[in-house]
């Protein structure tokens, strides 16, 4: 229809209408009622103007958080001057949904338009805010990671208006019902959160009760852990006779129930001599089954030693195990750094890194205490060692199953204190080696660790 009123074309549209309207209702080209009114100023005439662009307004809602007033110097020649009463449109990532009534005469950026209407302005803002106008604007737009609408494909969406009084009333109805979906929607983010972090609370859940007991039943038929830590003793004061390890400082740790029911410690050196038992009832995180026992790390290990900070080179032949390639999905070679070959033979046998070797870092913020199980199948070099800021934790599997060990200091009871066990400033923290092997640890009878391996394998592969 040209500007006569003289019908120039009659088209059927019946395949562009998205859906049914009240009789009383009729759809528009957004051109016929709707008008794009952006007019490029000079900066120079407009300091200290408010300043509005599409991250001053809050998604989905047509509510401006905030904006600042600009100076000539910081405002770009391609900033639109608006008026209060105008709606603001953003055109770029239009499922954002951002759009806003001004409030007050100002500059808005190149991003956005400011449109004027026929129509009631929060009539119009409610239309552009919902899902229908986003997905015809997106239609056709082959950007992904920024589309971006245009005037010409705007001018043609078809807009449905209702009559000037049921506008008004369509306005008043939103505006009661707006709170209620607005505290849906925190519920729904907060739901999502909650999904999204369900699986991670629920393997730290997982790991505490597997290392309190509660994971898999207890059966009477197995060896009690004080047998096997008797066993253990033993076997390693042979290893430090044969000068295969070096004996524990102060002597070997055992600790007991004591007749009042508290925990106590006691230390044998090398020469059967007992020191007098110290109470550590304190120091005992969880209550443990009757067949289990507490032990020191070092008590149950064969080596824990920080590794050392060697001379690199670009020759990828010897990697250094560092802090970045321990991730709690799993021991990673790829991020590692190099030996100089020539000084390898520098490093004693016991350094070279073994399978269900415990890697752990001991040095930093936000990495701190994170561990991996060593895996020489996911190491194509065959041979490897750990830097300064990893502890390297090795054990025998007919003591204590790494993969135990790894549940216990993966779980929460030793993370959530790992901070504040270990020294250093705010900048840099530190588990000290000392504090390593004083480590308590809880000890289940063998054949338990690994019914509860099992379960514990069997539990994340569910919860992935």
């Amino acid at each position: 229809m040209d500007t006569k009123g003289r019908v120039l074309s009659d088209k059927c549209i019946a395949d562009e209408v998205p859906f049914g309207i009240p009789e009383s209702w009729a759809w528009a080209r957004f051109s016929e009622v709707i008008g794009i009114a952006a007019r490029l100023v000079d900066p120079l005439k407009y300091q200290d103007f408010p300043h509005i662009a599409p991250d001053n307004i809050q998604k989905g809602t047509g509510k401006l958080l905030f904006c600042h007033s600009v100076k000539a110097d910081e405002v770009k020649s391609a900033n639109h001057l608006f008026s209060a009463g105008q709606i603001l449109y953003s055109k770029i990532r239009p499922a954002l949904r951002k759009a806003v009534i001004a409030p007050f005469d100002g500059l808005c950026s190149a991003d956005m338009y400011p449109l004027n209407t026929k129509l009631q302005p929060e009539y119009v803002l409610t239309v552009l805010l919902s899902n229908f106008f986003t997905e015809e604007t997106l239609k056709g737009d082959t950007r992904v990671k920024m589309p971006k609408t245009n005037q010409k494909s705007l001018n043609v969406i078809l807009v449905p208006v209702p009559p000037l009084a049921e506008q008004r009333r369509i306005v008043e109805r939103v505006n009661e019902l707006m709170p209620l979906v607005e505290e849906y929607g925190e519920l729904e983010d907060a739901r999502e959160e909650l999904d999204a972090a369900l699986p991670g609370r629920l393997r730290k859940s997982v790991l505490q009760l597997a290392v309190q007991g509660g994971l898999v039943p207890q059966d009477p038929a197995d060896e009690p852990a004080g047998v096997l830590l008797e066993r253990i003793r033993g076997q390693r004061r042979q290893l430090v006779a044969e000068g295969e390890m070096k004996a524990p400082k102060g002597g070997e740790s055992i600790i007991f129930a004591g007749s009042d029911g508290r925990r106590y410690e006691k230390r044998v050196d090398a020469r059967g001599r007992e020191s007098e038992p110290v109470c550590i009832e304190d120091e005992i995180p969880f209550e443990i089954p009757e067949s289990w026992e507490w032990a020191r790390l070092e008590s149950v290990t064969t080596y824990i030693q920080r590794g050392k900070s060697p001379k690199y080179s670009t020759v990828e032949k010897y990697p250094v195990i560092a802090q970045k390639c321990n991730q709690w999905s799993g021991f990673s070679v790829e991020k590692a750094r190099f030996i100089d070959p020539a000084t390898v033979s520098k490093y004693a046998d016991e350094r070279i890194l073994k399978d269900g070797d415990l890697l752990w870092n001991s040095t930093g913020l936000g990495t701190l205490g994170r561990m991996a199980v060593y895996d020489s199948a996911k190491n194509r070099y065959g041979w490897a060692v750990a830097d300064s800021h990893v502890t390297v934790i090795r054990t025998r599997e007919d003591w204590l199953d790494h993969r135990f060990a790894f549940a216990y200091f993966a779980g929460p009871s030793v993370q959530s204190e790992i901070e504040d066990q270990a020294s250093g400033s705010t900048k840099q923290k530190e588990l000290a080696q000392e504090t390593v092997r004083n480590y308590l640890i809880p000890v289940p009878p063998l054949a338990e660790q690994r019914r509860i391996v099992y379960e514990v394998d069997w539990l994340f592969k569910i919860l992935v």
